[in-house]
């Protein structure tokens, strides 16, 4: 059974690579048309999935300081958004000159 492992690898990338291919817009396909890409996909069974995945088409960079230099597009969680941290900041120190008055007038 081991032995049929690395036929099966190969034609899980080579499917995953022919459905990516047929899923991506032209407008993120690079260097060749889309049907260029099947059809290398399809004819060079490990070159042409591997090829596909790095250069065939245009991926989103994580950060994208370090190579879009934008700002991302995606979903950012709270705790990594510096506009949310920098909102609660504020907030803090509203409430703790809110705090400041209140007990100020409390206490005369």
């Amino acid at each position: 059974m081991l032995r049929y492992l690395p036929f099966l690898l190969i034609l899980a990338l080579t499917i995953y690579a022919f459905i990516d291919c047929l899923n991506t817009s032209e407008e993120e396909v690079k260097h060749l048309p889309k049907v260029a890409w099947v059809i290398i996909i399809l004819l060079f069974s490990i070159v042409g999935p591997v090829v596909w995945l790095v250069a065939g088409k245009q991926r989103a960079v994580a950060g994208g300081s370090a190579f879009g230099g934008g700002r991302r597009a995606q979903w950012v969680a709270p705790d990594d958004n510096p506009d949310f941290l920098k909102s609660l900041d504020e907030e803090k120190k509203r409430r703790g000159a809110q705090d400041d008055v209140d007990g100020r007038e409390d206490g005369s």
